[in-house]
Parts: C-alpha cells; sequence; structure tokens
C-alpha cells in the first residue's frame, strides 16, 4: 500500500485498497446465496426442466472470417436436444471462405439458412438481420467460434418462457483453449470472478450485461427497444442496458453452456479487454442520465457499481503516476508516494483473492470436471487482472469520449488463442 501524507489522497487511496475487498464479499456473499438457494438441490445440465408445449426457437450465428470454425459451430448448433427449432447464420460480409462454407452446409441440412451480407457491418447488424428473417420469437445467440452445449436452447428458452416480462437470459461460457498461462488464468476468471458477478448481480436485482457469447432473447422484446445498436462498440452491454431500462427481466442460467475460444496473446487480450471497457464507457455516457429517474432505481446498484469499478482504475493511475514521477522529481511531501509494495495489505487482498477462489470452486465444480486443477495458476491472477483492468478502463475513458456519435462499430476477427 502506497504511504503519503496528504488527507485527501491517503482517503483516495484508502477507497482502492478497499474496494476491491468489499466487492470480493458482495460477490462471495452473492454468489453464494445463489447457489444455495438456487442450484445446490436444483437440476442438473442434463435434465432441464420440461416444456409441455416447448415453441418453435432460432438460433442466430453471426460470421465474420469464421472458416476455421463455421463447421463445428454449426454441427453443435444443429446437435441441440430441443423439439423443434431453426438455425440461422449470417454471413457478415466474410473475405474468407465462410460463406462458400455456409452454403454447403445448409445444402445438408434442411434447418440450416444462411443470410449473406454484402459487407461488414458491425456483429449488431447481423444479429438484427437474423432476428428479422427468423421464425420465432425466441432467440438463441451465440458467437462464431462458440460451440453450444446440447442442452443449452432448452434451459434458455425454459427461461423466456416462465415470464412474460423475462427479455433475456445469458448463459455459461467456457474456456477450450488453456494452453498458455493466459488461458488458464482466463478458465479460472469466468467462473471465479465473472460467473460470481452475474450470480450476485441476480440476487441483488440487475445484470450488467449478458454474455454476448451465449444469451437468449424475446424477440417482441428486442422489438419495443429497436434491436441492438450498431453504434456502440460492445452491442451486448447496450442491450442490456436498454432491456433492463424497458423494465425488462434479465436472467442467468450457468446450466446453458457453450465453449469458446479467447485470446491467448497479451496483444489479443490487451484488444478485446479494452473494447470491453470502451463499450462500458459508452454505456454509461449515452443512459447514465436516463438512470437516474426514480423509475429505473432498480438499476441504480449497477449503474452505482460501474462508477466507482471507474473511479477506482483513475485512482490507481493516479497512485502509480505519482510514484514514477517521485523517481525523478522532487514532489512536495503530501503528494509522495513512497512505495507500490503491498506491504500488509497485500496479504489481505491475497487471502480474499483465495477465499473467492475457494467459493467459485464450490459453485462451479458441477459444471465442469477437473476444473480445480487450473486454480493452481491462480496465484497470478490478482496482479494480472487488476492491472489490465485498470489500464484498459484508463485507455478506454478518452477513446469513448472522442468517439463520434453515430459512427458504425464494424468488427474484425479476434484473437481466438494459439492453435
Amino acid at each position: 500500500m502506497s504511504q503519503v501524507t496528504n488527507p485527501l489522497l491517503t482517503a483516495l487511496f484508502q477507497f482502492a485498497f478497499f474496494y476491491p475487498i468489499v466487492m470480493s464479499f458482495f460477490w462471495i456473499s452473492g454468489g453464494l446465496y445463489y447457489y444455495f438457494r438456487r442450484e445446490r438441490k436444483g437440476r442438473v445440465r442434463t435434465d432441464p426442466p420440461p416444456l409441455e408445449n416447448a415453441p418453435f426457437a432460432s438460433i442466430l450465428i453471426p460470421c465474420h472470417n469464421e472458416g476455421d470454425h463455421v463447421h463445428e459451430t454449426i454441427a453443435a448448433a444443429l446437435a441441440q436436444r430441443y423439439p423443434q427449432f431453426e438455425v440461422i447464420a449470417i454471413n457478415d460480409g466474410s473475405r474468407d471462405d465462410t460463406g462458400e462454407k455456409l452454403n454447403r452446409l445448409a445444402a445438408l441440412h434442411p434447418q440450416l439458412r444462411v443470410v449473406h451480407l454484402d459487407r461488414n457491418l458491425g456483429k449488431a447488424n447481423a444479429m438484427r438481420m437474423g432476428a428479422l428473417a427468423a421464425r420465432s420469437d425466441y432467440l438463441v445467440c451465440i458467437d462464431g467460434d462458440a460451440l453450444l452445449d446440447e442442452y443449452a436452447m432448452h434451459w434458455m428458452v425454459w427461461h423466456l418462457c416462465s415470464g412474460t416480462r423475462v427479455g433475456a437470459v445469458t448463459g455459461n461460457p467456457r474456456i477450450r483453449n488453456r494452453s498458455t498461462l493466459l488461458g488458464r488464468l482466463q478458465v479460472g476468471e469466468f467462473s471465479s470472478i465473472i460467473g460470481m458477478i452475474k450470480r450476485a448481480q441476480r440476487v441483488y436485482g440487475r445484470i450488467f450485461t449478458v454474455s454476448g457469447v451465449i444469451c437468449a432473447f424475446r424477440r417482441s422484446a428486442l422489438h419495443r427497444i429497436g434491436y441492438w445498436s450498431d453504434s456502440m462498440v460492445t452491442e451486448d452491454i447496450d442491450i442490456s442496458w436498454r432491456l433492463q431500462m424497458d423494465h425488462w427481466d434479465i436472467r442467468y442460467e450457468p446450466n446453458a453452456m457453450c465453449f469458446i475460444l479467447m485470446p491467448e496473446t497479451l496483444g489479443g487480450l490487451w484488444k478485446q479487454r479494452l473494447r470491453w471497457a470502451q463499450g462500458g464507457v459508452e454505456v454509461l455516457i449515452r443512459h447514465g442520465r436516463d438512470l437516474l429517474s426514480w423509475r429505473r432505481r432498480r438499476m441504480w446498484a449497477v449503474l452505482g457499481e460501474y462508477v466507482l469499478s471507474l473511479a477506482w482504475a483513475h485512482i490507481m493511475a493516479l497512485i502509480i503516476v505519482l510514484w514514477a514521477l517521485g523517481l525523478v522529481v522532487d514532489l512536495p511531501e503530501q503528494l509522495r508516494v513512497t512505495t507500490l509494495l503491498p506491504s500488509w495489505h497485500g496479504v489481505i487482498l491475497a487471502l480474499i483473492c483465495l477465499l473467492q477462489f475457494a467459493a467459485s470452486i464450490v459453485i462451479d465444480r458441477q459444471y465442469e470436471t477437473g476444473v480445480g486443477r487450473n486454480y493452481y495458476w491462480m496465484i497470478w491472477y490478482p496482479m494480472a487482472y487488476w492491472l489490465l483492468s485498470f489500464t484498459t478502463t484508463v485507455a478506454a475513458l478518452p477513446k469513448a469520449l472522442s468517439k463520434r456519435r453515430g459512427t458504425r462499430a464494424t468488427w474484425v476477427s479476434p484473437d481466438r488463442g494459439i492453435r
């Protein structure tokens, strides 16, 4: 923990220390409550709740330069244990052989339809075209490299059918490339951080975002809010906020799993997390003021948590800048940061992290066998995650502020790991 004599800076630095601890306890308590209340004695993945009159449903798969993955993605989508459904693949101006492979697959599988777009207009536009082409009010949406679990569609449609105000369901993405330290760290991250946060947010009222790689929507709810926005860098965060601002409920279903590829290089991970951070700031800028009304008070917890996370990132940046300046400039005593070494504070943070990882193992073991062996690598996680989190957040703020409103957000093929 840094040592300063200025009272204001001392208060800010104390916030930087206590914020992750307090949030960890919120996530742990909420995640465990969700687990013991809804998962421990609930059904397992292979035993979803019965649907007496299972409605016709649609799977939407936007694809841009997915020639390497499209065969296995489509095969997993067609293997759903669900009575009646269609698969719609949207080829968003791919420059590789994605379109040709999709056409060959469509000729073999009557359930598959392909929509070809002549140029890359972004994932949001591709999803909207797929939704308009769908013959169902229930839309399961996955990425072009995701392998959908065979029971995932049943679980998600069941939620949409269980309440007329359920507008969306977010699923449980699992990492399938684990050949490097970055890959193994992300295995723990998706369970001990992302999965636990979604459980806790569901308990406390509202979810910050659906997982864009696996989610389901009621099309009539999307129609009310105008579908996905093609000017937002992260369409999943934006659609989540707008649905909940329109008083639709978003649920989390950990049994709805899919297996995804994640970046395993520092450059790829940086680009991905910078895009996520920029998307969060863009959504805050566009919708933050609208959330202040009393009618939308259930979103205040999400808004407050995100604003505090932004403050934490910039305070951390201030600590490091003052420390670095002190190495080359003789700063006044009130602004001097003598050390960045955590001292006893680091021991406390490490213990909290271990507690959070232990809780996530208890929760997550029923969804994937052998997941605990990856937690050996999680000793590196606090440093890696917090460093990446605050640097991308600080870098994303000026990018979001300088972005011209209405600019279309197109996409490029992301880093899919080391093959």
